[in-house]
């Protein structure tokens, strides 16, 4: 109670006695051994190219690069110098992802430094806003990527009602397996996958969804929000850990209309093998993990 916020650490010390506490679970709406691809379709073609992003602080860039190669892409390393330089450029790709991290030592506030490259150098904001406005795009932010989408929203379409993310309710940097429950959203990466309740990671410091205004009523009304973190009893999680950061309503990730922009602040990629879980339900048949078929649903939208 001297180190943490004092309400967190009464709500975990109670929670301990709780007995009708479930711990972790595991529910699926979906095959998780599924690949979702038609194997003769996709066997013949290119695999998709998908820039990941990478910036002063990123440490996530190879578990992402990972994920989404697990998942039938072509990962490519994509430094922020190499777009604000013209050495590189967005145009080739069909996807962008940008994973976990500190950059630039979150002294501008998570994202904020990174966000502001993009904003405030005009090669880079052309780069991205041009990136966005193609149909045939997909975004993924995770944890840094997240926050530092979430201050892109002015230049995403269709990303007017995202929150904020701001410094936990806890005062701590929160590292845990917690309980999230996919809602139905138009959002490409979870499609399918409506109504699954998985543990997935959590590791950041500045993770609490603050809406402003009305937004978080006109996110619900757009079916924007795609996931949030449940309590034991089914509910929307709202004390500690089981919210492990004080967001609003449980919400820790949105979409856009079109669902080709997806942000989260949980780690999907960090668990798409069944033996990276510190704990999975009995048995688990297979190496996959429940959460890579985000990765294989955006490899299908692709084609």
């Amino acid at each position: 109670r001297l180190r943490d916020d004092p309400d967190c650490a009464d709500e975990e010390h109670a929670r301990i006695a709780d007995r009708k506490e479930r711990g972790l679970w595991c529910e699926t709406t979906f095959d998780a051994a599924a690949t979702t691809l038609s194997a003769a379709p996709f066997v013949a073609r290119a695999r998709p190219r998908v820039a990941i992003l990478r910036e002063q602080g990123v440490n996530g860039h190879v578990e992402m690069a990972a994920a989404f190669d697990a998942g039938g892409f072509d990962a490519h390393d994509v430094h922020m110098s190499d777009l604000a330089s013209g050495r590189g450029s967005l145009a080739g790709f069909t996807g962008l992802a940008a994973g976990g991290g500190f950059s630039f030592g979150d002294v501008l506030g998570a994202g904020g430094g990174w966000a502001y490259s993009i904003l405030f150098n005009p090669r880079c904001r052309d780069e991205f806003e041009a990136f966005f406005r193609r149909g045939d795009t997909f975004t993924l932010g995770v944890c840094n990527g997240c926050q530092m989408l979430a201050r892109l929203r002015d230049v995403i379409p269709g990303a007017d009602a995202w929150p904020r993310f701001v410094r936990n309710r806890s005062e701590q940097f929160e590292s845990r397996l917690v309980m999230t429950r996919i809602a139905a959203s138009p959002s490409i990466f979870l499609a399918g996958m409506e109504g699954s309740e998985l543990p997935t990671v959590v590791a950041h410091g500045e993770g609490r969804a603050v809406f402003d205004g009305d937004a978080l009523e006109r996110a619900a009304r757009g079916r924007l929000v795609c996931l949030r973190y449940v309590a034991s009893d089914g509910g929307v999680a709202q004390r500690h850990p089981a919210n492990p950061n004080g967001s609003e309503d449980g919400v820790t990730g949105v979409t856009t209309p079109d669902g080709r922009v997806t942000i989260m602040m949980p780690h999907p990629e960090r668990t798409i093998r069944a033996v990276q879980y510190s704990w999975r339900p009995p048995p688990r048949r297979g190496e996959d993990g429940p959460w890579l078929r985000m990765f294989r649903n955006a490899r299908a939208w692709a084609g």
